[in-house]
C-alpha cells in the first residue's frame, strides 16, 4: 500500500522517483511530470517557436517516458534519459520538416571555454526593449545558418545548462567533439552576428 506523502515524494531525487513508479507508484510519475514539464516545454521551444507543437513534444516525451519506464536503469542520469528521449523526438520532427523554424537563445550561463553568447539584461525602457528585440530577431536569423549540430548543442549548455558529460550521451558524441561543437557554434554566431549587425550594435562573444 502506498502510504507516502506529498511532501516526502517532493523529497526524492529523480532517479529513486523512477525506481518507485517502475515499483507500481504512479502518484511519483506525476511528481517527474511536475518538475519536468515546463523545463521539456522550454526546451522544446527553442526549436519549434511554437507553444502548441512544443506542447505536443512534450507530452510526447511523457508518453515515451510511462511507457518505457522498465528500460531505464539507474546507472544514467534521469535527466540524461529523458533529455535523450526529447532530444531524439525533435530530430524526428526535424526531419520531417527541414524549415523548422530558428531557436530563440535569449539567456546563457557563463563562459567555460573562453567564448559566451553575451545578450543585454532585460529593461523597462522602451528604446532598449526595442534594441534588445533587434538583437534577438538578428540572432534568430543568424541561427537559421548554424548546422544543427552547433544549434542542438548551443541548446542544451547554453539554455538547459547541462553537462558536457550530460550532453555527450544525449547526442552519442565524443565529449571533445560536443565542446567543439559548442564552441565553433558560438563563434560562428559571433561572425554572423556581426556581418548583420551595425559596427557596435552587438557585443560579440
Amino acid at each position: 500500500m502506498n502510504t507516502r506523502t506529498a511532501s516526502s515524494y517532493a523529497a526524492l531525487a529523480d532517479e529513486d522517483l523512477m525506481e518507485l513508479f517502475q515499483g507500481g507508484y504512479e502518484d511519483a510519475f506525476t511528481v517527474i511530470v511536475t518538475r519536468y514539464r515546463d523545463r521539456l516545454h522550454q526546451f522544446m521551444y527553442r526549436y519549434t517557436h511554437d507553444h502548441m507543437d512544443s506542447e505536443d513534444l512534450v507530452q510526447e516525451t511523457f508518453f515515451r517516458v510511462f511507457r518505457g519506464r522498465h528500460s531505464y536503469e539507474r546507472i544514467a542520469r534521469f535527466s540524461t534519459w529523458i533529455y535523450t528521449i526529447a532530444q531524439n523526438l525533435i530530430r524526428s520532427r526535424y526531419k520531417r520538416n527541414s524549415r523548422m523554424p530558428a531557436v530563440s537563445l535569449d539567456g546563457t550561463d557563463a563562459a567555460e571555454e573562453g567564448h559566451s553568447l553575451d545578450l543585454p539584461d532585460s529593461a523597462p525602457d522602451p528604446e532598449q526593449a526595442t534594441h534588445e528585440a533587434f538583437l534577438i530577431e538578428a540572432l534568430h536569423e543568424a541561427l537559421r545558418h548554424i548546422p544543427v549540430e552547433f544549434r542542438e548543442a548551443l541548446i542544451m549548455r547554453d539554455l538547459q545548462q547541462l553537462t558536457y558529460e550530460e550532453i555527450a550521451e544525449i547526442t552519442g558524441v565524443a565529449m571533445g567533439t560536443v565542446k567543439s561543437r559548442i564552441n565553433r557554434g558560438r563563434i560562428r554566431l559571433q561572425e554572423l552576428m556581426s556581418a548583420h549587425l551595425p559596427e557596435g550594435t552587438y557585443a560579440g562573444v
